[in-house]
């Protein structure tokens, strides 16, 4: 069995896996206890709605002929298409991993609070409604002069035991004429930044974006679900690799 895909906390979350063909999914509610161990690692393929195509070529997640680039995610306003298609309400928006990074993005209006849970936000603020991509792109991009449009695995990583620092969340949305805001409860219960591995074993804490944080042996780990994809899955947890621990597991 093959691990070809992940779905966030925006959608319900779970592991993508295929037997070659048949698809199936992995919930990955709190306390589902996973145990597989990691084999080998290689093309996911394509999953589509007739089931998945395999692929064996080495470069995983994904080779070069089955990886695909949005072209709106490069977007600022000067349209990458052949011809611009995004005449629907979209809106631009603010949003808070704490304890104080604050990132500029754009979405369809209509999947704004499933994009930002998605992303994994602690906070969040829409701050335009404007009628298509291209004006949306334009104004993250005049945003993303004094703000960051893009947040790393590692600083998501340390968000995860962190509180949003309320005075520098505020400061930066006076800058704004806020429409509406959100806050997020992903149910974690962290004291403590989780230890970062490449694990799929061990009781699921929870999933924040795409971070799926497990308990094993006394300790918490942040999986970043997409350094999965396209592992082979062998049931039962294997004894022979030595994971680093917190130092609570000390204790």
């Amino acid at each position: 069995m093959q691990l070809v895909g992940y779905e966030r906390s925006g959608n319900g979350s779970s592991l993508v896996c295929s037997d070659g063909s048949d698809v199936t999914r992995r919930s990955l509610e709190p306390g589902t206890e996973l145990s597989y161990t990691l084999g080998s690692r290689h093309c996911a393929g394509v999953v589509d709605d007739e089931g998945h195509v395999p692929c064996d070529r080495p470069k995983a997640p994904y080779c070069e002929f089955h990886t695909s680039t949005w072209v709106c995610a490069r977007c600022t306003g000067t349209c990458l298409k052949d011809e611009m298609d995004c005449y629907e309400d979209h809106a631009v928006y603010i949003a808070a991993f704490g304890p104080d990074t604050f990132k500029v993005g754009v979405t369809k209006r209509r999947r704004l609070e499933t994009r930002l849970r998605e992303q994994g936000a602690d906070r969040a603020a829409h701050i335009h409604t404007v009628s298509n991509g291209r004006i949306a792109r334009e104004l993250e991009a005049e945003i993303a002069e004094w703000l960051v449009d893009r947040v790393r695995t590692p600083t998501k990583v340390e968000s995860l035991a962190a509180s949003v620092d309320e005075a520098a969340w505020e400061d930066v949305l006076e800058e704004f004429d806020v429409l509406e805001r959100f806050e997020f409860d992903y149910g974690l219960g962290l004291e403590t930044q989780p230890v970062r591995e490449t694990i799929a074993s061990g009781t699921v804490v929870g999933v924040k974006g795409r971070l799926l944080v497990l308990e094993n042996g006394g300790t918490t780990y942040a999986v970043d679900m997409r350094d999965l994809v396209g592992y082979d899955l062998l049931q039962g947890e294997s004894t022979s690799r030595n994971l680093q621990s917190s130092l609570g597991s000390f204790g």
